[in-house]
């Protein structure tokens, strides 16, 4: 090989490392809409690039009751602040381009997490 090349091969190494890493420097997020709407409400929050890590709490005062995930992502639905287990239950899955309802007797969605 010459010498050229091989100054040119390593060269394209370091570009392409040094572009994958600051790729995975940057915060990844949701790409779509996740909407929110509390039990017998005509208001909804909608949540758009949510980061993918951590929990997310649902601004709702009342929690909610109704999730359309228009996302590209999955997530999970708890029933605390804290995307903990409530009483053992564990959280609901909500798949992308999917929706969910509570049933009337059940306790609101406080909280939410990515699957990513």
């Amino acid at each position: 090989m010459s010498h050229s090349r091989r100054i040119g091969v390593i060269t394209a190494a370091a570009a392409l490392l040094l572009t994958a890493t600051a790729c995975s420097g940057l915060g990844r997020s949701t790409v779509g809409m996740l909407t929110f709407r509390g039990h017998d409400s005509p208001v909804e929050l909608s949540y758009s690039n949510t980061p993918v890590t951590g929990c997310h709490k649902i601004a709702l005062p009342a929690g909610a009751s109704h999730v359309e995930n228009n996302t590209l992502v999955d997530v999970v639905l708890y029933r605390t602040l804290d995307c903990k287990k409530a009483d053992g239950a564990d959280g609901v899955y909500v798949g992308t381009t999917l929706s969910n309802v509570t049933a009337p007797v059940s306790l609101p969605w406080r909280s939410f997490s990515v699957i990513h």
